[in-house]
């Protein structure tokens, strides 16, 4: 046969398509239905088998990254299996999937490309936003999640391009895995505006624009463009921003917020969760949560994020919004911010000091460092969002434990090489008064005969039950009010009771929490008037929700 008469064989689909292919588990009558005769070998195994095989992989490659790969190549191939490997060791795959392994797979994104997911939306290109959706085929009704990335600020390692549409992917995954969001009914976007890295750009296999990122107008254009055209496509779906820079991520979400069903994990999800250690350190300190003082070190973004939901609950616990605001010191590289400082972001001003409250307070070049400040305030509070690592000394520890009885240190900044104190420090310098959370996964820390267990700051504690519960209630926006019950539900799961007892749940069993959180924000939802859907039994109504990885009519599960 010649050249042009050649033929490749072509593949069956129900084995090319991720949400249908079952693999060896189609049963010999599910294989003639669907033209597999003899497409498969002969032996059938149930999905049980299928996961206890491929875990048997996972466990054999040789490094996280290794791991990562295998692990996409399995989602690319059968999803339901995925998800099953998934659910049944998420504790152990979190870290694999996402944070800290999924930042190697964005670096490597375009030199390890095998296939396209999701949908990549170009700034050059914004007039294809409503093709590139309709090229899903799906209807309004059909989508309930669509995470987007511009990808400007990727965990911690920065700005990468298109390579940003795994933070979605990866987010997407632990939405299923971890509260049983359908993944049939979910979209990864990128939003490719370019790329400041001279690296990406110069690189002759970079999949993305090859120019710097767009900023100021064009770009403010391009994401209404997506707004409105993702909430027109599916106007029942949850709007998820995630990494983008400090500039454009909570101006968006202010901006937009109160018009679209959005939630930005970087700014509300880090928030709540670190309130939700909060709220479980008010249990062991019993300092109020209306009288706790915040120090915040690192005043960006995040940091801000988190004292505006800590002044939130502050409010909610009896203090006057003026009081919760004073109660709040932000510190950033240019020290203690003040009133009379250049350059202030809008969203520090109404945390920044009256020069004349800090006029005899000492200064180093200038500015009132970290220390002086915890000297003067007292704090009950000192949270690190500052990525500086080390800048909580042994000085600023024993100062927080001098000014109170038992300290709440959150050093949360990942990874561990930008940490702002190891946990096992603090528990010394502090004595074993502090009451510690971090960002990172910590082993318990032994001190004074007493084992001290670190709750992890870790997202994924608290976005996952929170998506569900929105799904859930169909309500028109994320209120401040289901953050604080999200937080609340996530505290309550916690028993930090105890010596040395963490102050945040384990994440081992994800999906029941979940499944906690999401009942918790479907009645905050309704109480909050924002609820289009009004179940008679909520916590049925959530579980009901949760999809389970089996396949469609258990003849192979």
């Amino acid at each position: 046969m010649t050249e042009s008469h050649a033929r490749t064989p072509a593949t069956p689909s129900a084995l090319v398509d991720p949400l249908r292919n079952r693999g060896v588990a189609f049963t010999p009558e599910e294989r003639e239905a669907l033209g597999l005769t003899g497409r498969l070998p002969s032996g059938v195994l149930t999905l049980e088998r299928q996961a206890q095989r491929a875990y048997q992989q996972i466990e054999v490659q040789g490094s996280d990254l290794a791991k990562n790969v295998y692990l996409e190549q399995l989602h690319d191939r059968n999803e339901t299996l995925y998800f099953k490997v998934l659910a049944e060791h998420l504790a152990e795959l979190l870290p694999i999937i996402y944070d800290p392994t999924v930042g190697e797979a964005i670096e490597r994104y375009s030199h390890e490309y095998r296939r396209p997911r999701g949908i990549f939306l170009s700034i050059d290109r914004p007039d294809d936003m409503e093709k590139a959706f309709a090229t899903l085929q799906l209807g309004p009704e059909d989508v309930d999640l669509i995470v987007c990335t511009d990808a400007e600020q990727i965990l911690g390692i920065g700005d990468w391009g298109v390579g940003g549409i795994q933070i979605s992917v990866g987010k997407l995954a632990v939405y299923t895995a971890a509260a049983g969001i359908d993944p049939r009914r979910v979209v990864p976007v990128s939003l490719d505006v370019g790329t400041d890295r001279t690296t990406l750009q110069d690189d002759p296999l970079y999949l993305g624009n090859r120019h710097p990122r767009v900023r100021g107008a064009d770009y403010d254009a391009f994401i209404e463009k997506y707004l409105e055209t993702a909430s027109s496509a599916f106007p029942n779906a949850l709007l998820h921003f995630e990494d983008f820079g400090p500039s454009n991520a909570r101006r968006i979400l202010e901006q937009y917020g109160g018009r679209y069903r959005i939630f930005n994990d970087d700014m509300q999800g880090t928030g709540a969760i670190t309130l939700a250690a909060a709220l479980s350190a008010v249990k062991v300190s019993g300092v109020r949560m209306r009288d706790q003082k915040l120090i915040v070190f690192g005043a960006g973004t995040a940091g801000v994020g988190i004292a505006d939901q800590l002044r939130d609950a502050m409010i909610r616990d009896g203090a006057a919004p003026e009081r919760a605001a004073a109660q709040v010191w932000l510190v950033d590289k240019q020290g203690l911010l003040t009133r009379d400082m250049t350059g202030l972001r809008d969203f520090q001003q109404p945390y920044a000091r009256d020069p004349a409250e800090v006029a005899d307070w000492a200064r180093h070049d200038g500015a009132i460092s970290l220390l002086e400040t915890v000297r003067r305030v007292k704090p009950t509070i000192l949270l690190g969002t500052s990525t500086v690592q080390g800048a909580f000394t042994c000085e600023v520890v024993e100062a927080m434990a001098e000014g109170t009885e038992q300290p709440v240190i959150f050093p949360i900044s990942n990874p561990t090489s930008r940490i702002e104190a190891m946990p096992a420090d603090v528990i010394a310098w502090s004595r074993g008064k502090a009451l510690v959370a971090t960002g990172i996964p910590v082993p318990p820390v032994e001190y004074g005969g007493v084992t001290y267990r670190i709750g992890q700051a870790n997202n994924a504690l608290l976005y996952p039950g929170l998506g569900l519960g929105t799904i859930v209630s169909g309500a028109s926006q994320v209120t401040a009010g289901m953050l604080l019950a999200a937080a609340q539900a996530v505290a309550d799961q916690a028993d930090p009771s105890g010596p040395g007892a963490s102050l945040l749940p384990p994440v081992d069993n994800l999906r029941e929490s979940s499944a906690i959180t999401a009942t918790a924000v479907v009645k905050a939802a309704l109480d909050d008037g924002v609820a289009t859907s009004k179940p008679i039994d909520t916590a049925e109504a959530v579980r009901e929700a949760m999809w389970q990885p089996v396949y469609a009519d258990g003849a192979a599960a």
